[in-house]
């Protein structure tokens, strides 16, 4: 169960990363990046993003791009957030493949 402080949190850190990925993805083309949920430990130190990838079968290596950049994501993240937040909280992104699950049920519903 999330605070309202935890909650807060979580949406500013979701919209901001959402900017940085938009802002870093227009070089590459045909590429998305969403951040679809962001959760923050209690002790606000630790927050676990779920990207979204579209294309899908590119997801594992741009996460993969994004886990080695975290430094400067979170750099990036510290410096739009410097007057909400005092700590930067440790970033972890994970991929949200609950979309192909989704579709994945859809066919088999289909058949």
């Amino acid at each position: 169960m999330d605070s309202t402080r935890q909650s807060k949190i979580a949406r500013l850190i979701q919209k901001e990363l959402s900017d940085i990925f938009q802002q870093q993805t227009r070089t590459m083309h045909g590429v998305l990046v969403s951040v679809s949920v962001c959760r923050i430990s209690p002790d606000l130190s630790v927050c676990r993003a779920y990207l979204s990838v579209f294309p899908s079968e590119r997801a594992k290596e741009i996460v993969d791009n994004i886990n080695a950049n975290m430094r400067q994501i979170r750099y990036e993240l510290g410096q739009r957030t410097r007057h909400q937040l005092r700590i930067i909280p440790e970033l972890k992104f994970f991929v949200d493949d609950s979309l192909d699950y989704a579709e994945h049920i859809d066919e088999l519903l289909s058949q």
